[in-house]
């Protein structure tokens, strides 16, 4: 991989991965309307061009500023499940998909790696969690996911775009979203921890997830990206295979907890990541505890 393109490139993860690619060398360019996104994000070494992915008709008149790259990343969304909740008509992650394949189409660009989420699975019939598992999103967000997947198997099929799919778990790290009402809750215990407050969980705090850094998360897209095994839809997870439960978290940073707020959820999400261990030789390096004891031995602004 020489040049990449990636969108929402000023967000969480997209950010991260920008300045990972920028490291080894690679050519960047950067599309994000900076709605969720940050500019401060933005690597000043990246080509970054502002535009609303939504409309095709933006997407296509800047198209002659993108070169044919390698392999675009896709992680533009509004990545929270209760923005989707509470704006189900929202269609913008579909959208945005589909125009970003129909990029790839046009010039013809040969692979993209898709960001889907663990969403899709909802409610678990069986853990860990393995690619074949049924689908059952219980929000908009996890259908949008879901859709994007199947957009990314018809273009590999129909136009011969090759395309993979990485259902992440939960996410944590460098950059993740400190403020509104969609916090992760890592996010939430890291702010309560930083003021002193308690530390707010929701439902009974036993659901438990699979907590994954954003390093990692990062590393799996660059071995799809680099991988030279045909994708045709391709779907992996991307997890620890390790699960805590929320108050196992609250825990980890010793605060004091209160309960009250109630919210549609899924009570356990763990992944099975056998197939990208051995078909992509990936496997996850950081530790969540570790992380949060060093996480407490700074500040907030530093990590």
């Amino acid at each position: 991989m020489k040049k990449a393109l990636v969108t929402g490139g000023a967000g969480f993860i997209g950010s991260n991965l920008v300045d990972t690619l920028i490291r080894k060398g690679i050519e960047v360019w950067v599309l994000d309307d900076l709605s969720t996104g940050n500019i401060k994000n933005i690597n000043s070494k990246c080509k970054f061009i502002q535009v609303d992915l939504s409309c095709l008709e933006n997407l296509l008149s800047i198209q002659s500023q993108i070169p044919v790259v390698d392999v675009v990343f896709h992680l533009a969304a509004y990545p929270e499940v209760q923005h989707s909740l509470d704006n189900p008509t929202e269609t913008n992650n579909i959208t945005t998909t589909l125009n970003i394949l129909e990029l790839c189409r046009l010039k013809k660009i040969n692979r993209l790696v898709f960001s889907s989420s663990s969403a899709v699975y909802g409610n678990p019939r069986y853990t860990p969690i393995d690619e074949s598992h049924p689908i059952q999103p219980m929000s908009p967000y996890a259908l949008d996911k879901k859709i994007g997947e199947d957009y990314c198997h018809l273009y590999s099929k129909i136009y011969g775009v090759e395309t993979v799919c990485l259902r992440y778990f939960n996410v944590y790290g460098k950059r993740m979203k400190n403020e509104g009402a969609y916090k992760s809750v890592i996010s939430v215990f890291k702010e309560a921890h930083f003021k002193g407050d308690l530390l707010n969980i929701v439902n009974d705090g036993e659901q438990k997830r699979d907590y994954i850094n954003v390093k990692d998360i990062v590393n799996a897209n660059i071995r799809v990206g680099n991988s030279t095994t045909p994708m045709k839809g391709e779907i992996y997870n991307v997890g620890t295979g390790i699960i805590y439960s929320v108050n196992e978290v609250a825990d980890m940073f010793g605060d004091e907890k209160k309960y009250g707020e109630k919210r549609l959820e899924p009570n356990l999400s763990l992944a099975d990541n056998r197939k990208i261990k051995k078909l992509m030789g990936w496997e996850p390096t950081y530790d969540l505890k570790k992380w949060i004891a060093k996480l407490k031995t700074q500040s907030k602004i530093l990590i």
